[in-house]
């Protein structure tokens, strides 16, 4: 048990410092690029961000840890908005782009509702089903191009880091993520036998919390530098890359069956992305109040689900 322990918390270790490696890599070569924030906060950081989510779940998949693998997105999905940008808004208002509350916003509640009918109809993400997500993904991608034609740069390319770093973040960070992923799917798995807890509450309590640690340093972060496009885009992005391409990836990697227990985590993550809009649609805001009550809502759901099981 303490052994697990001990792998389980530096598996987290190896994927915060994967991460952040890989951010800062893959940042860099996008600023190199001159790619807006908007766009590298809903791209690049967010999907970089996300690689431990990423990671954790395609190997729980592979492991046929399957709850852990839905847990850990719908989890995380969940910590971002409602505890991650709860926090951040605490610290300093958001601004919010027209564009994310009028279309990515909802998009995000959209594939979710997806995802969640795709559990309750057919009981499993089948490769057909992960084909669908990744095409979605696509076009995600492809909107993110057009709407980056008409963004003016205003990136300090000179600000950048060498080639020769950039090539060894990035290396280094997926090296990290990948080591990560294995240590803390085999030791979280490991605890939940122990303790007989089952690998859905896992995922979604100390998986999900340990993998979204990259998304609130990275949205604090940017928030009290003033870049409240970094740290929307982070999270909006990375609901929509979690459930997009990690699920994507998983599904056509090995079918993942569907807990139907899931369905009430997902009714939360829709919960929290409707909750979202709401409070940003007329002000193009989200201030401490909001920030306040989404991080109540959030200690209500973790209290739920240890008491509840």
């Amino acid at each position: 048990m303490l052994i697990d322990l001990f792998l389980l918390v530096f598996g987290f270790v190896l994927l915060i410092k994967g991460a952040d490696y890989f951010v800062d890599g893959a940042s860099s070569l996008a600023m190199r690029m001159c790619i807006p924030p908007i766009i590298i906060g809903l791209t690049v950081v967010a999907m970089g961000t996300s690689a431990p989510e990423a990671a954790v779940s395609i190997s729980s998949a592979l492991h046929g840890s399957n709850a852990i693998a839905i847990g850990n997105v719908l989890g995380s999905n969940i910590m971002n908005v409602f505890f991650i940008l709860g926090v951040t808004a605490m610290i300093s208002a958001l601004s919010v782009q027209k564009n994310t509350v009028r279309y990515e916003i909802p998009f995000v509640a959209l594939i979710t509702l997806l995802l969640c009918w795709m559990g309750a109809g057919f009981g499993v993400i089948s490769r057909a089903g992960a084909c669908v997500l990744l095409g979605l993904f696509a076009l995600f991608l492809v909107y993110l191009y057009i709407i980056s034609r008409g963004t003016s740069c205003e990136i300090d390319c000179a600000k950048n880091l060498s080639k020769t770093r950039i090539t060894l973040y990035i290396v280094l960070g997926l090296v990290a993520l990948v080591l990560g992923s294995n240590l803390t799917v085999e030791s979280a798995c490991s605890i939940a036998r122990y303790i007989g807890v089952s690998e859905r509450v896992i995922g979604l309590t100390i998986v999900a919390i340990g993998t979204s640690l990259p998304e609130l340093v990275t949205s604090v972060i940017a928030a009290r530098k003033g870049e409240s496009d970094i740290a929307i885009g982070n999270i909006v992005g990375s609901n929509i890359f979690n459930i997009l391409f990690v699920l994507g990836v998983a599904g056509v990697i090995l079918p993942i069956p569907f807990n139907q227990a899931f369905l009430f985590d997902g009714a939360i993550a829709i919960l929290a992305v409707i909750m979202l809009w709401i409070f940003t649609f007329r002000k193009k805001q989200l201030t401490k109040i909001p920030g306040a009550i989404f991080v109540l809502v959030y200690l209500a759901y973790i209290v739920y689900l240890i008491i509840g099981k």
